[in-house]
């Protein structure tokens, strides 16, 4: 069973991000009502150090990266 990411993150508050891929700044809000809760792309999340990024990625990037991912390019 995978752990329900919400419950673990429901004391975080929001924070205003900036995209490590392209530089677009949205707000990730995993505590209350973020975007990506309504996504249909669910990518596993890696382990510490094991992805390019440090932080969350916008949709349109979370999109890309996800097509990506099923194409293995």
């Amino acid at each position: 069973m995978v752990p329900n990411v919400t419950n673990r993150l429901a004391n975080v508050t929001a924070r205003q991000l900036t995209c490590e891929s392209c530089g677009a700044e949205f707000t990730c809000d995993p505590g209350g009502s973020c975007w990506c809760f309504d996504e249909a792309v669910r990518l596993p999340l890696p382990k510490a150090g094991q992805s390019r990024f440090k932080d969350c990625l916008c949709a349109k990037c979370l999109m890309k990266l996800a097509r990506e991912s099923e194409t293995g390019s």
